[in-house]
């Protein structure tokens, strides 16, 4: 896998050339303002598709292959392709997993959550994780997801969100809204990082994006907040192929 794949794509929002500017440094960035714990977010992720062998799985909004990898390593008779709009994060995506001598199991490819080029009931399991609030339209990804999983199959969808209300909430709040946008910036020396602060805020309450994946034909399982809130993983099922 010396290359990345390439699909038309329409960068937009907060995908696309905005993060083709911070890829070099988007995995630092995510281990200090998480301060180290959006690993375990990953492997609560992960362990929520619930994949037996031989599954495959698709990854979106991939960005440098992060859960990918993490899919491959868990699950060592399962192949995983990752899609994601932005060509920089995938570049350093290709590296990482080159070096990790995953590249015959996880497969890049340069694509877009609304057009998925999977063919119907093709795939065992979805994730994405810090993707979705970047989607315009969501409910046609989600059915997008909803057409391409088998029937049993299962996605796992991990995304910010706002901290809930008391003492440690207020810290977690003052954290995102403040102390991410900034160190963010600082260190990766692009002020697109204020972007993650308008968008926590616009994303739907944690009810209402579960509705929405309702409406595209998912059951929901679960929408569970993790860490005071800073992140919720919404994990949805097919169950049918209608």
């Amino acid at each position: 896998m010396g290359e990345v794949k390439t699909l038309a794509v329409d960068p937009r929002g907060g995908s696309g050339e905005m993060f083709d500017r911070i890829a070099s440094r988007y995995d630092l960035m995510n281990r200090i303002i998480s301060l180290g714990i959006d690993q375990r977010w990953r492997r609560r992720t992960v362990d929520a598709l619930e994949l037996q062998p031989g599954g495959r799985v698709l990854d979106l909004a991939t960005g440098t292959g992060d859960l990918a990898m993490m899919v491959a390593r868990r699950h060592p008779q399962v192949t995983v392709v990752g899609i994601d709009p932005s060509s920089g994060m995938l570049a350093e995506g290709v590296r990482k997993i080159a070096a990790a001598g995953l590249d015959a199991r996880v497969q890049l490819r340069r694509g877009d959550a609304e057009q998925l080029t999977a063919e119907d009931a093709s795939v065992d399991g979805i994730s994405m994780a810090f993707g979705i609030r970047n989607v315009v339209d969501r409910p046609r990804a989600l059915r997008e997801m909803a057409r391409v999983l088998k029937p049993g199959g299962r996605v796992a969808i991990l995304e910010l969100s706002e901290p809930r209300r008391g003492l440690l909430g207020t810290l977690a709040r003052v954290h995102i809204h403040h102390v991410v946008p900034t160190l963010g910036a600082l260190l990766s020396g692009a002020w697109e990082y204020r972007y993650l602060q308008r968008s926590i805020a616009a994303f739907p309450s944690a009810d209402d994006f579960a509705d929405t994946m309702r409406a595209a034909g998912l059951r929901v399982e679960r929408a569970e907040p993790m860490t005071f809130g800073v992140v919720h993983l919404y994990v949805g099922v097919r169950d049918s192929a209608d």
